[in-house]
């Protein structure tokens, strides 16, 4: 990536209209199942009524704990979310009533957290390492703004607001403040949401000084460990990079930690670039973009390879079956590219939006909504398979709040200029330069490459369409009203660009031509040593052994030197392209019953099929590979 260009703002989900099949059905299942199944959870596990704030040692509810908050917010933030474009008076009035139990365990000075409140008093910001306040306090923020967008009641929105001044008037350099920051940031991204959405200036500092003051050196966490009485050095996770604090985030060279706090703080400081334009820090999520893609990134998108640390380890640690690969931390990689893409229009950066997208964070729900993988690995012997909820609830109410706002990821605009990052049938209305602009997409992807765009508007109107050129694509074509355009000399960083003074009822007809790609690891991947991968488009496929003709398929090897055909079968997981294709089969004929033998086994020629990773363990149980072994 290089440095950042003007200004570019995404198009907020508000404004954008997904007509899309393919999506539209994720949505809607959140909607209609996923929304009622996460908050029937909240409610089973004692979550809501924590805010009644009447647990007692001896009382027999369940002890609320650290992150509970959390949970409960990023559902709200989710309901809201979806009552913004599709009201829902049986969601509104489980809004509504969240919103009061929540104001409700609100304390005089602001406070409002049920576990410091109720069960540890009077330990309340003694561990900003390990006990989540800040984080909880963040995402109740950002639930604030969606409940204010969604309804236009300031009162949640006012409520927060007296949180977020007792934490500006709690921390930062002055005297009597406490030098500290979170050990799982979050605080950070949403108090530079509330700044946009309010304009308050003083939201914006405190969101700079948690990020700038982050490992800074003596280290807070050292010093609140010892105000606690304990030894800094008998710290459980051994090293301050698993909070991304070990260093300054401006000397931060490598990704390190745990993946869902390095996301998060990484998208806020992205935000924070955005608003500073800070060159040394611009420069810093550069490398740290560059390392995660080159060395630590999964071929779905996923992050994260280590359930020890629910992080990063050494680059080219990529093992499959217990790739860890978190839901949430694939969420985050989607924040964070996102923001990138604001700053430096590459399609390299929109790429990895898209991959996690269709893949890592697409097979984390089921079709219907209501079940959930809290890890994403590649590969499976069959036993692991999503679940209603999990004892650490992070995951389900992180993909009900992401859903909703899935518009927002499609189009960014500067003064004269408008982005298609991602391809899906959708209508938006842009303002540009005081012009109403409606730009529409037609289009069967991820089947299909073929996207129609066209423009709406009252009068001719001069300016850019930049369209993204996926890594994927082998060939593109652009067609303006049935005319052919040149590409190579439109061609900025995949970005193809079309500047003209457009008319209505303008088209634009994209051709993304599709084939199967084989992929094959760097080297130093040792998991992934002469196997290859599949895919098709953004869609990374995967092979489980209810299609194949032999159930153990550790015994299949595909062909290097044959070719693949895809069909569309409408009634297999709800409609997919599958790949079929000819491989080997080690064959146990002639081997005898010796354990050891001097010839190779037999291989007996057979056919398989593969099917989109995100699809994986809806049907049968069994076992699941995307890197298979190959032979020539």
């Amino acid at each position: 990536m290089s440095k950042m260009c003007e200004k570019r703002i995404p198009i907020p989900f508000e404004n954008v209209k997904i007509e899309d099949e393919f999506w539209g059905l994720r949505q809607a299942a959140n909607r209609e199942r996923g929304l009622t199944a996460v908050y029937d959870q909240l409610v089973q596990t004692g979550r809501l009524d924590a805010y009644q704030l009447d647990w007692r040692p001896e009382s027999g509810k369940p002890k609320p704990h650290v992150f509970w908050d959390s949970d409960v917010a990023k559902w709200l933030e989710g309901a809201c979310s979806s009552l913004i474009t599709h009201p829902d008076p049986d969601l509104r009035a489980k809004v509504e009533d969240v919103v009061d139990r929540i104001l409700s365990a609100q304390q005089d000075d602001g406070y409002i957290n049920p576990y410091f409140t109720v069960v540890e008093p009077e330990n309340r910001w003694k561990n900003l390492r390990d006990k989540h306040e800040l984080y909880c306090a963040g995402h109740l923020v950002e639930a604030a703004i969606a409940h204010h967008k969604a309804t236009g009641n300031r009162r949640f929105l006012d409520g927060i607001e007296r949180y977020a001044r007792l934490i500006g008037e709690t921390f930062g350099r002055e005297k009597g403040q406490i030098l500290g920051y979170p050990g799982h940031e979050e605080i950070e991204l949403a108090l530079l949401k509330l700044y946009r959405h309010t304009g308050e200036e003083h939201y914006f500092e405190l969101a700079r000084y948690f990020i700038e003051e982050r490992g800074r050196s003596p280290h807070y966490f050292d010093i609140e460990a010892l105000q606690r009485g304990e030894t800094p050095e008998d710290y459980w996770a051994q090293t301050h990079a698993y909070t991304q604090s070990h260093v300054p985030l401006h000397q931060q060279r490598e990704v390190v930690g745990h993946a869902v706090r390095a996301m998060v703080l990484y998208s806020a400081a992205t935000d924070l670039a955005s608003e500073t334009g800070d060159e040394e820090l611009i420069n810093t999520l550069i490398g740290l973009w560059d390392d995660l893609t080159a060395h630590k990134m999964y071929l779905t998108g996923g992050i994260g390879s280590s359930s020890t640390n629910e992080g990063f380890t050494l680059p080219f640690d990529l093992p499959n079956p217990t790739d860890y690969a978190e839901t949430c931390a694939s969420i985050g990689l989607v924040f964070w590219a996102h923001r990138m893409l604001q700053l430096d229009l590459d399609n390299q950066v929109g790429d990895v939006l898209e991959r996690v997208l269709y893949n890592s964070f697409l097979s984390s729900v089921s079709f219907e909504g209501d079940k959930f993988f809290y890890t994403n690995p590649l590969a499976s012997d069959g036993s692991h398979h999503r679940q209603p909820a999990f004892n650490c609830f992070c995951c389900p109410p992180n993909v009900n709040r992401f859903l909703p706002t899935l518009g927002s990821y499609i189009y960014s605009q500067m003064e004269n200029e408008i982005d298609v990052h991602l391809y899906l049938q959708s209508k938006a209305q842009i303002n540009l330069g005081g012009e109403e602009i409606t730009i529409e997409q037609e289009t069967d992807y991820p089947w299909d490459g073929i996207v129609c765009i066209r423009f709406e508007m009252e009068q001719p109107t001069f300016f850019k369409v930049k369209l993204r050129q996926p890594g994927w694509c082998w060939e593109a074509r652009l067609y303006l009203n049935g005319e052919q355009l040149p590409l190579a000399a439109n061609l900025d960083k995949g970005y193809i660009t079309v500047e003209r003074e457009w008319q209505p009822d303008d088209q634009l007809r994209l051709q993304l031509l599709m084939r199967v790609k084989r992929v094959y690891a760097h080297p130093e991947v040792k998991a992934n040593a002469m196997r290859v991968a599949l895919m098709r488009g953004p869609l990374v496929y995967c092979l489980e052994a209810v299609d194949q003709t032999d159930a153990n398929i550790d015994r299949l090897r595909l062909r290097r030197d044959k070719g693949f055909d895809c069909n569309f079968e409408p009634n297999l997981l709800g409609g997919v392209v599958t790949i079929t294709g000819a491989a080997g089969l080690i064959s146990f004929q002639e081997w005898g019953g010796d354990l050891y033998g001097e010839k190779p086994p037999l291989m007996q020629d057979v056919s398989f099929k593969a099917v989109p990773y995100y699809a994986w363990d809806h049907r049968a149980p069994g076992a699941m590979r995307v890197w298979i072994p190959e032979v020539g």
